[in-house]
């Protein structure tokens, strides 16, 4: 795949169709735009997050624009019990039996702080969230991945996953365990059809980047939805047999 290919991909109408696509903070920001262009070509999208009544505005979006028709599968990551993974993976088998695509795309930022001066829950809430509670989630979905017959796993990555900038503590510590997580899963199915892959949205008009650049003018910055080819490309059939990699929208 060539970065021309990734962020110039323009899916057919219906390249998705008939996918089962999860992704976990569809109800604003990168998570709805993705799941919104989703929906539209085709997917069936399994909308999870915190806050319903963004899910429930996400799912009347889907809907008004003639969409195929969504699910709504609440998760809070940060203080999720066992119980409460198996029991959405249990309804996207009850519902769908299968699953074609995971977007881990929820995240905490936490803090920007020099290390000596990082709040310690804060540092454990964020590695939580972006961490535990992603191989969580992935780990009660294999099953149901494993039942396509062409998976896409897709963690949300960042720069500061790659290399490590000061006062960004937990986060970027984490984003590096994700592509940890990414490279290892990668490896353990690349006998099978499950892709797994990384994507670093960079920079886009979103709550995570107005708490951690709050001088930065809102209007400078892309608007969510102009990132959604590089996801449309990873998650759907365009994409099949890359694994293991990391990606960049822009």
């Amino acid at each position: 795949m060539t970065p021309s290919e990734l962020l110039h991909h323009r899916p057919a109408r219906d390249e998705l169709r008939e996918r089962v696509i999860l992704v976990t903070g569809a109800g604003d920001g990168i998570g709805r735009a993705v799941a919104l262009a989703l929906a539209a070509h085709g997917a069936t999208v399994v909308l999870s997050g915190r806050t319903i009544r963004k899910l429930e505005a996400t799912h009347d979006e889907i809907l008004a624009a003639d969409g195929t028709r969504p699910s709504i599968a609440p998760l809070n990551l940060e203080s999720a019990l066992a119980s409460d993974y198996d029991t959405l993976a249990a309804a996207v088998e009850k519902n769908y039996g299968r699953l074609d695509g995971l977007l881990h795309n929820a995240a905490l930022l936490g803090q920007l702080s020099p290390i000596d001066h990082y709040d310690v829950p804060t540092w454990v809430r964020v590695l939580h969230v972006n961490v535990t509670a992603a191989f969580a989630l992935t780990q009660v979905c294999l099953p149901l991945l494993h039942r396509s017959p062409d998976a896409s796993v897709l963690f949300t990555s960042s720069s500061v996953g790659r290399r490590g900038r000061a006062l960004w503590g937990a986060y970027a510590v984490s984003k590096f365990a994700v592509e940890g997580l990414a490279q290892v899963l990668a490896d353990e199915t690349s006998s099978s059809a499950i892709r797994v892959n990384c994507i670093n949205p960079v920079r886009a008009r979103t709550a995570m980047r107005l708490q951690a650049y709050p001088a930065e003018d809102p209007s400078t910055l892309p608007d969510p939805a102009a990132l959604v080819g590089p996801y449309l490309y990873l998650l759907g059939p365009a994409s099949r047999g890359v694994s293991g990699q990391s990606f960049d929208c822009f």
